[in-house]
């Protein structure tokens, strides 16, 4: 897991929080919103993913005009044997990059829904499986931005994690400006596992054992996002096992068997800010700003076991 933060961290620079997380949400088995203006290294950072962990990788440009069947595969038609045989679309690639996600229709966004959730795809009657690992990495960007339509609840809600990288330090933005060549550093990088390893680390993060106390910690937390009078809708259950699986993979990190509240703590924020519907009107950068700190607020009041 070092290793590949490691690896994350030295082509978007600036970033190491954000690269740990992101490693994070794969080692639970979940998928990753990168959410903020264009050109800061959301796309960077997905394919730097898939090349140190040596996935298979496909990018989906998404568009108001993109079909179901750009990502899904479609059945072709032979003329010479009179057969149909199924074409598989990008989305049958081990890391899938949903690049500007909410520049398509609903429609066409709920096309990833089946595989994000079970890691298959259904298409005229047959199911085809997904390779494994399975992830997705979607870039969205702020909906005050021309062309977007903004993500279903649903489509959200399948997101383990949804992040936000902002503009690097101005120190880091000169160092880029004085060290970057002619090649993009992100095609430099050989991989330092494998999608072996990948699954192993899942199964293992799965096996950590979560006190009863640390639990109740969790669904506490949940209620009281239910019960906040600035809160419209709160956690759901997927949500409560969102961050039970993101707080295993967490406490990875040292090396232990067990979760602490600490790590509870660790992945509140990204794993159910998205999930928050605000009783308030506002909305893009300005929601997601409010629902942190209304986290971080219900962190500090419920009390954590010892």
């Amino acid at each position: 897991m070092e290793r590949i933060a490691a690896h994350l961290s030295s082509v978007v620079q600036g970033k190491e929080l954000q690269a740990r997380l992101t490693v994070t949400c794969v080692i639970a088995g979940g998928h990753v919103l990168l959410e903020d203006v264009p050109g800061v290294g959301k796309t960077t950072l997905a394919e730097a993913l898939a090349r140190s962990c040596g996935l298979s990788f496909a990018r989906i440009q998404f568009t108001a005009d993109l079909m179901p069947a750009d990502i899904l595969g479609a059945q072709v038609f032979h003329a010479a044997s009179a057969t149909f045989s199924f074409r598989q679309g990008p989305i049958f690639r081990q890391l899938v990059l949903a690049d500007e996600l909410n520049r398509a229709p609903p429609r066409t966004q709920s096309a990833l829904l089946e595989g994000m959730a079970q890691g298959q795809v259904s298409l005229d009657g047959n199911t085809y499986p997904l390779p494994a690992p399975f992830t997705v990495v979607a870039t969205q960007n702020p909906l005050d931005l021309t062309g977007t339509y903004p993500l279903p609840d649903s489509q959200l809600d399948r997101f383990l994690m949804r992040l936000s990288l902002g503009h690097p330090a101005a120190e880091v933005e000169a160092r880029l400006l004085t060290t970057r060549g002619s090649t993009p550093p992100v095609e430099a990088l050989e991989p330092v596992t494998g999608p072996e390893e990948l699954i192993g680390l899942r199964a293992l993060a799965a096996e950590l054992r979560m006190d009863d106390a640390v639990a109740q910690y969790v669904v506490r937390l949940a209620q009281a996002t239910r019960e906040h009078g600035d809160i419209e809708r709160g956690a759901s259950t997927r949500a409560v096992l969102a961050v039970g699986s993101a707080a295993r993979a967490h406490a990875l990190w040292e090396g232990r068997d067990f979760v602490t509240p600490g790590d509870v703590r660790a992945v509140l924020v990204p794993c159910l800010a998205h999930r928050l519907v605000l009783r308030s009107n506002v909305q893009g950068a300005a929601a997601r700003e409010e629902s942190s700190h209304l986290l971080e607020e219900l962190s500090r009041k419920v009390v954590a076991p010892r």
